[in-house]
């Protein structure tokens, strides 16, 4: 019988319900396995895989699909499996777009409000009441990446009533949901130009996966020409910022502050100067995680519609294009 692995941790038993039954109206057996240790020597005959370790791939010699449970396909890609095209890779993109934007909103509101500097008030038992604080009314805001954490996050901003919210990708499509879209080589342009031409801006929001393309976006050059009214915040991947340049913007207080989920390296090392940068949020990689029932949700059902998709031989959803890495 055709195969199908899926191997991952997070599931819930009706995940594993609603795979299993799909699984076998399709034709396939499916075997689930939590742990990649308990996969390894025992999925050599898969067709199919759900998993988030691209590890694993070399395990599958005969594999046609494989459905990567994140967003992020960097080491999926980076394997070299599905280069020549014989096995197809889909993603998990659409299924972020709430918890990651929810997340944006969190630290946004916790760099407006003065957190940091309050819990190291609270810290030392302090009572401090007349920190100046922002808002989101009124506000301004760049988001270089318009996919679904993008557009979702906008949707956030506008309902909370920033004044205006900008959207950057590739090609400059336009998005219901931001007041204005530009090509990214607008950036310089739109947001780090000069004060008479650049967009004031409270946040700039990063949301892009990491490819060459996106590799040191948020340049040296480009941090240098933002406004020290402006909080940063990165929620992509961490090699999309100078991050040095970063670090000395926030200590300098060019920069009003950052929010950052991801970084280089990850985890980050106990004595890296991040931890203790001037008004910087650091999450450890959780803005996304498969924490929140609804994420694994959507992540399952985006894989059983593209497991019926498949046994019917039509297109699949979610199709990483390899060579644009995402």
């Amino acid at each position: 019988m055709r195969k199908c692995y899926v191997i991952c941790d997070y599931l819930s038993e009706e995940n594993i319900r609603q795979i299993s039954k799909t699984a076998q109206d399709c034709g396939f057996d499916v075997a689930f396995y939590e742990r990649s240790e308990e996969a390894r020597g025992n999925i050599s005959d898969a067709e199919i895989a759900y998993c988030i370790d691209s590890t694993l791939l070399k395990e599958m010699p005969h594999l046609k699909w494989c459905h990567d449970g994140f967003a992020g396909v960097e080491k999926f890609v980076a394997s070299g499996v599905f280069d020549s095209g014989e096995a197809v890779l889909t993603n998990s993109s659409g299924a972020y777009g709430l918890t990651i934007s929810e997340h944006i909103i969190m630290v946004t509101l916790m760099l407006m409000r003065q957190m940091p500097r309050y819990f190291e008030i609270i810290g030392e038992r302090g009572w401090v009441q007349d920190l100046p604080i922002r808002s989101i009314q009124g506000s301004r805001a760049a988001i270089i990446g318009t996919g679904d954490i993008g557009q979702n996050t906008a949707r956030r901003f506008k309902a909370l009533g920033a004044e205006k919210v900008i959207g950057f990708n590739r090609s400059g499509r336009k998005q219901e949901c931001f007041d204005e879209v530009y090509r990214l080589e607008d950036l310089d342009r739109i947001i780090c130009g000069t004060q008479a031409e650049a967009e004031p801006l409270d946040v700039l929001v990063l949301c892009v996966p990491g490819t060459a393309e996106s590799s040191g976006l948020l340049s040296k050059e480009r941090i240098a020409r933002l406004s020290d009214k402006t909080f940063v915040i990165n929620v992509g991947r961490g090699t999309v910022i100078d991050q040095d340049a970063l670090l000395e913007a926030l200590n300098e207080g060019r920069i009003a502050g950052a929010a950052l989920d991801v970084m280089y390296p990850e985890p980050l090392p106990a004595d890296h100067p991040l931890w203790t940068a001037k008004n910087c949020i650091i999450t450890p990689h959780i803005s996304g995680d498969m924490g929140l029932p609804y994420t694994v949700d959507k992540t399952v059902e985006f894989f059983c519609e593209n497991l019926e998709r498949y046994a019917r031989g039509d297109d699949l959803l979610h199709r990483v294009d390899i060579e644009a890495g995402y």
